[in-house]
């Protein structure tokens, strides 16, 4: 079986180099290479996944030794276990569909093998975060994420905004991964390991291993993945990644990049130390209800569902914080299905109305698009956390977690759990009665119709994972990955379940009497400022500008003028100055003219008769 994590992990890369250096020029040929590539990874995944099942085997895995030096030893390999197995299925299945999708949404696109290429490299990037064996791997792949993330979200780099957005996503990323990789080597050096299965040994015969520095150890980790899954306050870079296509930011917001620092938390889950749990609960849940507010007077579509994105990951977090790991890969893994989903459900809208992401610029679409109507709302309801849908189960086993305050649950953050979900219901429910509802607002909208079959069937396959999910026993098989027993959160279910209830009652209630066949956005007028904060972000990025500009900015300026007037002017040109200066008196004496020597050497001789005869007469 280690064979077929091997191959897995190589399909992409081998596909990446095939359409870089072979298959270029020919783009429909790309296309199938990458699509067969992650679509073959697909199906070993399921071998894996049922052989798991069969064999009921543990974790194994194979690794060459790859670096040894002083005491260090660093492997290259693959970790197969119940964790893995849930991961591979997520990115290979739904970056299976996505891949399918893209065809025919980047259909024209001059640099459609690009495209694929960089769809490929990014795959092989996630699948070695996800086989891993020991820190310093995943760290290797974490950066190579980072790179593909680049590439994707600055595709059309020709368009300001994208480029900058691209170097926005890279930049923001970079600080977290600086913690990260400080984390890992304070591990490294209090553990004297990096390999999982050696740490988790490690730490379990010794809990107190890291002794005074567990916490912030944790907490170096963790700035890792607040970087990569965008929680606060590096969430900003999130939101601006949506000037990549609309498939990548499927590809980033449902199975990949933002899913990696997740399940990076839950794989090391064991070197948190309370504290350090505590600080990860509470980022999780600040971030979850800063973007659930955020997402309420955003316009464009793509971003909406992008701080969707950011309040569902903080409420994964904040599931890892309160002690509960198996239920954060839950909702990670039917958050997937949905929210690619809603994306490429958005992308469908998108390429129906000649590109425009306004949704007051949209309206009336029920009739003219009735797959991706169907198909959206479903996904919507799901994000939701209606009943039946995978949602439901898994944004109640978050609460009934965060209720438990027995096993490290929390009240304050149970409830700012049950206001995003009641949030949640009202932002999503605006996307959809103005995307979809009322009457067409503009003539693109007028002439939408239904997006081709090799784009609605993706969607089609999503509705009906995200609608069965919820009843796989996922979370029980991420906990067996985990190593780790229910410790007893479902006698809170009802509990959670109930307040889930009302919160969606709440938030429908709201979006229905405020968004139904409304021509403008009757919030500003209720809110008045308020909704001017909500909709450019609570500025945030305003505030950071400043802060560059206060520091960044002065300290380059400063350091620029040491460089023209110190280092260049006064050291450089000076030296360089006084060098020629000496050289010209020097040349001055070598003229060749004999007269002029016969003087030199008459007023040498005038000078040394003063000094040894003319300072003892006077």
């Amino acid at each position: 079986m280690l064979t077929l994590a091997w191959i897995i992990l190589f399909l992409p890369l081998l596909s990446a180099l095939g359409i870089a250096f072979a298959a270029h020029k020919d783009q429909q040929l790309s296309a199938k290479i990458s699509i067969g590539a992650i679509g073959s990874g697909f199906i070993l995944s399921l071998i894996l996944f049922i052989n798991h099942l069969m064999t009921g085997s543990g974790s194994q895995e194979g690794a060459i030794t790859w670096l040894q030096a002083a005491g260090l030893e660093i492997g290259f390999g693959v970790r197969i276990d119940s964790l893995s197995i849930l991961m591979l299925l997520v990115v290979t299945g739904v970056g299976s569909l996505i891949h399918i999708y893209s065809q025919a949404y980047m259909q024209g696109d001059k640099s459609y093998s690009r495209y694929f290429g960089s769809l490929s490299l990014f795959t092989f990037s996630m699948l070695g975060i996800v086989l891993a064996t020991d820190f310093v791997q995943m760290f290797i792949f974490w950066e190579l994420v980072g790179v593909s993330s680049y590439l994707l979200i600055g595709f059309w780099f020709e368009k300001p905004s994208a480029a900058d957005a691209a170097k926005k996503a890279f930049l923001s990323n970079r600080m977290g991964d600086f913690g990260f990789i400080l984390g890992i080597i304070m591990i490294w050096g209090l553990a004297g390991s990096l390999n999982f299965t050696d740490l988790k040994e490690v730490f379990a015969a010794n809990p107190e291993v890291l002794g005074t520095l567990a916490t912030v150890a944790g907490l170096l980790v963790f700035c890792g993945a607040v970087g990569k899954s965008a929680q606060f306050p590096l969430h900003v870079w999130l939101p601006d990644a949506m000037e990549g296509p609309t498939p990548v930011s499927a590809l980033i917001h449902a199975a990949t990049m933002v899913a990696a620092g997740v399940y990076m938390l839950c794989r090391v889950y064991f070197v948190f130390s309370p504290d350090a749990l505590t600080v990860i609960s509470w980022i999780g849940g600040i971030t979850a209800l800063l973007a659930a507010l955020m997402a309420l007077q955003q316009d464009d579509i793509k971003r909406i569902l992008a701080y969707s994105t950011l309040s569902q990951l903080g409420y994964m977090v904040m599931a890892v914080g309160v002690h509960a790991p198996a239920a954060a890969m839950f909702h990670l893994t039917t958050h997937a299905f949905f929210k690619a989903l809603l994306f490429l459900g958005a992308g469908s809208v998108i390429y129906a109305v000649h590109h425009k992401q306004d949704i007051w610029q949209m309206g009336g679409l029920r009739e003219k698009m009735p797959t991706t109507y169907w198909t959206f709302l479903l996904g919507t309801l799901a994000l939701c956390g209606v009943f039946p849908l995978s949602g439901f189960f898994s944004k109640d086993a978050v609460l009934a977690s965060a209720a438990d305050t027995a096993h490290g649950g929390n009240g304050i953050l149970f409830g700012i759990g049950v206001v995003v979900a009641a949030l949640t219901t009202w932002y999503m429910l605006r996307l959809f009665f103005i995307t979809f509802h009322g009457t067409a607002r503009t003539k693109a909208a007028e002439d939408a119709k239904e997006s081709p079959r090799v784009m609605s069937l993706p969607l089609i396959i999503l509705a009906v994972a995200s609608a069965i999910a919820g009843f796989l026993g996922i979370e029980g098989f991420a906990s067996h990955g985990l190593g780790l027993e229910h410790h007893g959160a479902h006698a809170h279910a009802t509990l959670a379940m109930a307040f889930s209830f009302l919160a969606v009652i709440f938030g429908a209630s709201v979006a229905f009497a405020l968004y139904w066949n409304a021509e403008a956005d009757p919030i500003q007028r209720h809110l008045g400022g308020f909704s001017s904060i909500l909709r450019n972000r609570f500025y945030i990025d305003e505030i950071y500008d400043f802060l560059i500009l206060v520091t960044h900015e002065t300290l380059s300026q400063i350091a620029a003028w040491m460089d023209r007037w110190v280092l260049s002017g006064l050291i450089v040109r000076g030296v360089h100055g006084g060098a020629d200066l000496t050289g010209r008196a020097l040349r001055m004496l070598q003229t060749g003219n004999i007269q002029t020597y016969a003087f030199l050497f008459v007023l040498g001789i005038a000078v040394i008769i003063y000094f040894v005869v003319g300072r003892n007469v006077l």
